[in-house]
């Protein structure tokens, strides 16, 4: 007589979509009857990590903070420092994950320092003062992109360890889903009287983003992984810069690096659009409507290509990839027939939703990607490899787009229009790894 199912196994068969028989591709047996547990225990890691993104976000709160404590000039370093900072190192930072069986700690350790550093940005805005508080923030921030790092690197290889191929799109879609709910109300509540909040608001805002991450690491940590491969006890740096080797031999894993830079254009494209609705109103609630834009179009969206890139996250990024790039090259048409001003308050938020729900595709698209091409510690390497190239391009691509942006801003997302253009035919390529048909 087979054993009962506890309420958190009917739920995960639920979501799942499994009656009787449980699906457990490209993990081990042993790992197989803890996966509910596991399921729902990255699930609220992810929801709260992703609330606690909201709170600190470079592109408003921080930004925010650092012309509130009177150091505007160091804005421009914010996102640059909060994407590039976790990607750039993670050659290092893989090489020394790959060596150990288990990698949670790994996940619990970066959530540990992510929820240290942003206390030190709640304890720099209150203590300091101009540029030493903007420094605080910056080093702190730093801090907090290294630690996302150590996350970054041991989630995907954690979550490919415990939850079977095929239902690992629908828990990141889950997440997005749950977390994007929290911020419409969040976001609701924060800007409910159109004011602008006080320094203490935002110190308590930031001391509470550090308590979710806190919890995270703590739920992370009862995750229950079985030991996996370990690669050799070489030198760290050497490790790191050998599986660079990857995008020389690996012919597959190339193809999708560089579809993965070409579709930047979604995440870069995004803060241009506000830009240009600034320009239009000076209005505080505007900031209010991007932030409930983007929280909605998660929540709307995300569930919904996960439960694609379950079936094929190649035609995930694809679809994504196709309707950012066109939501750019329309808005950068209309924008030069007939005036940045055109269309009124509520064009560019509107287009920035739609490019925000493009935004979630493309982004859970190439994660499922990359999760379901590789096992063992291949999946440590291509997580890293792409990341730290990925954070580097970043950098440059960022400074390209600065350049261009000093003549036109229209010409940026007219430029990365046609960049997500190229991504989604360079997407058209790749192989299919998701699906029943693959091992």
């Amino acid at each position: 007589m087979p054993p009962s199912k506890t309420p958190l196994d009917r739920l995960y068969g639920l979501i799942a979509n499994e009656e009787d028989v449980r699906v457990c591709k490209d993990i081990p047996d042993s790992a197989c009857r803890e996966v509910p547990r596991n399921f729902f225990l990255i699930l609220a890691a992810n929801v709260l990590t992703k609330l606690g993104d909201l709170l600190i976000s470079p592109k408003t709160v921080l930004a925010w903070l650092m012309s509130s404590v009177g150091a505007p000039a160091l804005v421009a370093w914010l996102v640059p420092i909060r994407e590039s900072g976790s990607m750039v190192p993670q050659m290092v930072i893989a090489a020394w994950v790959r060596r150990k069986p288990v990698r949670k700690w790994f996940w619990t350790l970066g959530s540990l320092g992510q929820s240290l550093s942003v206390a030190a940005m709640a304890a720099s805005v209150w203590f300091l003062n101009g540029y030493s508080a903007g420094y605080g923030l910056i080093v702190a921030l730093i801090l907090f992109s290294l630690s996302r790092g150590f996350c970054s690197v041991s989630m995907k290889d954690v979550q490919g360890k415990c939850i079977p191929k095929t239902r690992r799109g629908r828990l990141s879609g889950l997440a997005s889903t749950l977390g994007g709910t929290a911020t419409v109300a969040l976001t609701a509540l924060l800007f409910w009287d159109r004011g602008d909040p006080s320094m203490a608001f935002y110190s308590l805002l930031l001391l509470l983003a550090a308590a979710l991450w806190l919890i995270a690491g703590a739920l992370f940590a009862g995750v229950e992984e079985y030991p996996g491969e370990t690669g050799g006890g070489g030198n760290a740096i050497h490790d790191a810069i050998s599986s660079l080797s990857l995008l020389k031999s690996d012919k597959p894993f190339r193809h999708f690096v560089i579809t993965r830079a070409l579709l930047l254009c979604s995440a870069l494209a995004a803060p241009y659009f506000v830009v240009l609705a600034q320009q239009q109103t000076e209005s505080g609630w505007a900031l209010g409507v991007f932030l409930l834009a983007s929280s909605m179009a998660s929540s709307l969206s995300a569930s919904f290509w996960g439960w694609a890139a379950d079936t094929s996250s190649r035609k995930v990024m694809i679809r994504g990839a196709l309707m950012a790039s066109m939501v750019c090259l329309s808005v950068a048409g209309i924008s030069l027939v007939m005036g940045e001003s055109m269309g009124g308050l509520w064009f560019y938020p509107s287009a920035f939703f739609v490019l925000s729900i493009a935004h979630a595709g493309v982004r859970l698209g190439r994660k499922t990607y990359l999760v379901d091409m590789a096992g063992g510690n291949k999946r440590t390497d291509y997580t890293a490899v792409s990341n730290t190239v990925i954070g580097v391009l970043l950098l440059a691509t960022g400074a390209l787009t600065a350049l261009i942006s000093t003549f036109s801003n229209i010409a940026v997302i007219l430029v990365l229009g046609l960049m997500g253009l190229a991504g989604a035919i360079s997407a058209m390529g790749l192989s299919e790894v998701t699906g029943d048909d693959n091992p």
